[in-house]
């Protein structure tokens, strides 16, 4: 019997769900029985083999050990986590997830560098002040997702990145100071890999040509340059050759305003003190 599951015309979520019933169903095992040897809750279970939830990923990390699959589940977890994605961001996520070279200019912490908790703080409060049973799990998968997109810094080998923050996305914490400290304690471990350059744009900085929006410049290691703008949940993707070197001068001029990574590491740390006094 061919065990590939067929997939090609499903959503990645349901695809996924199929492969875990499949999974389960050729060790012989029911629901109950996955729940009381993984410590993963039955329904919970069923609800990712119906499609109806998204993992993170170390929960498809957990199965795949489970079953003896290798990184099957992981795999199709990350194809299954571009349904939360709404449908404009999925080009720039394609691109991100295989850019060599990526700077980023951003006036609040990025995605890319966000702790779990600091993410579903932030995707709580764009869902509304109050987070209903429904709303909270769809809160809880865009954090799935938004974690699973940080892979790319850990990769082998790793796209050279450069994140340029603007002092007011760190003056602005979570109203859970230990959220806000672990936010923090993170900028500075991230800023630490080799790969990444994180600097801060100060106030004293002044004015500069960026202050309106979130810039992404993004390299492939084929083609040329691409840059993605951001501002008030409003996305563009922008391949112009002409406009991209000019967003690229921009940027420019706002790295040579920012403080070294050194000073910005130094600068980080101090809020963090503060933040843990």
């Amino acid at each position: 019997m061919d065990e590939r599951v067929d997939v090609e015309r499903e959503s990645g979520r349901i695809g996924l769900g199929r492969t875990l019933r499949f999974l389960r169903e050729k060790a012989g095992k029911t629901l109950a029985q996955l729940a009381s040897e993984t410590s993963y809750d039955k329904s919970y279970l069923y609800r990712l083999e119906t499609g109806e939830r998204l993992s993170k990923r170390a929960v498809m990390e957990d199965l795949d050990a489970h079953y003896g699959s290798g990184d099957l589940l992981v795999r199709l977890w990350r194809d299954a986590r571009k349904d939360v994605i709404k449908d404009k961001y999925k080009a720039f996520m394609e691109l991100e997830a295989t850019a060599s070279v990526m700077w980023k200019f951003q006036l609040a912490v990025p995605g890319l560098l966000q702790t779990e908790g600091y993410a579903r703080a932030v995707l709580s409060g764009l869902s509304g002040a109050q987070t209903t049973a429904g709303n909270g799990e769809d809160v809880e998968e865009q954090v799935a997702a938004r974690m699973g997109r940080q892979e790319l810094l850990h990769r082998q080998p790793a796209p050279s990145v450069r994140v340029i923050l603007d002092e007011g996305a760190l003056r602005r914490p979570v109203p859970d100071a230990q959220v806000w400290a672990d936010q923090l304690s993170c900028l500075v471990d991230v800023g630490e890999l080799p790969s990444v350059a994180l600097q801060v744009l100060p106030f004293t900085a002044g004015v500069h040509d960026l202050m309106g929006s979130h810039l992404t410049l993004m390299w492939q290691r084929v083609g040329e340059p691409v840059a993605y703008v951001e501002g008030n949940r409003i996305g563009e993707l922008i391949d112009d050759p002409d406009k991209v070197l000019a967003f690229r001068l921009s940027y420019d001029l706002v790295r040579d305003a920012a403080l070294t990574p050194a000073e910005s590491m130094a600068f980080i740390k101090r809020l963090l003190e503060e933040c843990r006094c």
